[in-house]
């Protein structure tokens, strides 16, 4: 990899000392004062949460300790629905710098608000999140997260600017063009979608333009789960190094946590402004660290909305152990999917991200891939759509050979039987932004 230069060594990268290596016992005392003050801005200001506290028999002054924050209510996407627009505020909307969105596809969106301090401390996590992934000052940020309503494009772009880097507003879309100007402008940072990533890595290699020796160095992947294996093909292929970025757009949006270029190993979850917890998915009970189950995560900071045990529906385990990188904050590992995503095929249960640990890195395929659920009587059946890679055979009888192969390895490592459409290159649509890793053709039984 030819990366930057020498004052921008993988040794420097932006720490706040004071927050990031906070003692755990100072963290938790930090923790315990917000939470207390935040519990009492929700209950005043929330009719929601206030008829929430009253019938779970709590109150704000009912919190002695962080572990009493099991008492309190969850709080559900579907709340956000039933309060649109502006019911979940705790402050006027005439006191609100920004309003946030999701598309609403599935009914009505969700709506989110921040006051002018809300996006100061956003830019502020997302600026330390970038810090703790390898950017620093003076850094060209070439940010291809889509801007508007989505939180994902301004997160990054505001996040950027704070950290004192020249960012390059590209949003999503234009691959060609995107390329050119990452080769161009010498962008040492890739802010993207790992799936769109993907595709920029592709475009690039068909434009002959070799983006590993160019000056970019680092690619900051979230909004959707994504696997070890893609993490170490766009490695390769763009010469950087991938680091996981998570956030929600009901919490903040992107920067609740950011993997270290250190270590890449987990989220460090930024403690002083949000309290994590993770929850048994089908009973709610609390999981200790290092168990799988529901991330669930209540804000310390947030004015305009406050979320108390929001339940992300991300499943994922917490990390207390220390880092390399030297930061205390807990370490969210890399979600591997969401409950609400979960398919069962034929009485197994299958996350597309365990799929694409399959796929990724397969020989003879592309990193492309669809899965189409369809459903065959009274049970559901799942198609996957995979792609050769470019010189690969195709002819009828190649083709045949690697649908085999790849059914029996899927088979063998998730334990779904399925079937494999092998596609030629090109053929499986690719990502603009959010990748659309499952095509639902099923239809309500009769």
């Amino acid at each position: 990899m030819i990366g930057r230069s020498a004052v921008h060594s993988a040794e420097v990268f932006m720490f706040d000392p004071a927050a990031e290596t906070m003692p755990r016992k100072s963290l938790g005392a930090l923790q315990l004062e917000r939470l207390k003050r935040v519990l009492g801005h929700a209950y005043a200001n929330v009719p929601h949460y206030r008829r929430g506290f009253d019938a779970a028999g709590v109150k704000p002054e009912s919190l002695a300790s962080l572990a009493d924050i099991v008492r309190f209510p969850f709080t559900l996407k579907t709340d956000l629905r039933d309060n649109y627009p502006f019911g979940m505020f705790a402050l006027p909307r005439q006191q609100l710098a920004r309003l946030h969105a999701s598309s609403g596809t599935t009914g009505k969106p969700t709506v989110v608000g921040y006051t002018g301090a809300d996006l100061d401390r956003w830019a502020d996590l997302m600026a330390r999140s970038l810090g703790c992934a390898g950017a620093a000052p003076g850094d060209v940020v070439h940010n291809a997260y889509g801007y508007g309503l989505f939180t994902g494009g301004l997160g990054a772009h505001y996040g950027a600017e704070r950290l004192g880097c020249t960012v390059v507003p590209m949003s999503g879309g234009g691959t060609e063009r995107q390329v050119q100007l990452l080769n161009d402008f010498g962008a040492n940072v890739l802010c993207a979608t790992p799936s769109y990533a993907l595709n920029i890595a592709e475009v690039a290699e068909a434009s002959g333009i070799d983006l590993r020796r160019s000056p970019l160095s680092y690619g900051v992947f979230g909004a959707e789960p994504w696997s070890e294996a893609l993490r170490k093909d766009l490695q390769e292929r763009l010469g950087i190094k991938a680091v996981d970025i998570y956030g929600l757009s009901e919490i903040m949006g992107p920067g609740v946590a950011c993997e270290c270029h250190v270590a890449q190993s987990g989220l460090h979850g930024w403690e002083d402004h949000f309290l994590f917890e993770v929850v048994d998915p089908e009973t709610l009970a609390p999981k200790q660290f290092g168990e799988v189950g529901e991330l669930v995560i209540t804000t310390l900071t947030k004015e305009a909305l406050p979320m108390i045990r929001y339940r992300t529906r991300d499943i994922t385990r917490l990390d207390d152990t220390p880092c390399a990188c030297g930061r205390t904050h807990l370490r969210i590992m890399r979600v591997t999917g969401r409950d609400d995503d979960m398919l069962i095929i034929r009485g197994v249960n299958v996350y597309p991200s365990q799929v694409e640990a399959v796929l990724v890195g397969f020989p003879g395929l592309s990193p492309h891939y669809q899965i189409v659920l369809t459903r065959a009587g009274a049970l559901d059946a799942m198609t996957v759509e995979v792609e050769l890679a470019p010189g690969a055979a195709d002819d009828d009888g190649a083709r045949e050979r690697k649908a085999a192969e790849v059914r029996h390895h899927i088979k063998s490592m998730i334990g779904v039987t399925c079937d494999i459409a092998v596609k030629r290159q090109g053929e499986v649509p690719r990502s603009q932004g959010k990748a659309v890793r499952v095509k639902d053709q099923r239809k309500a039984p009769n």
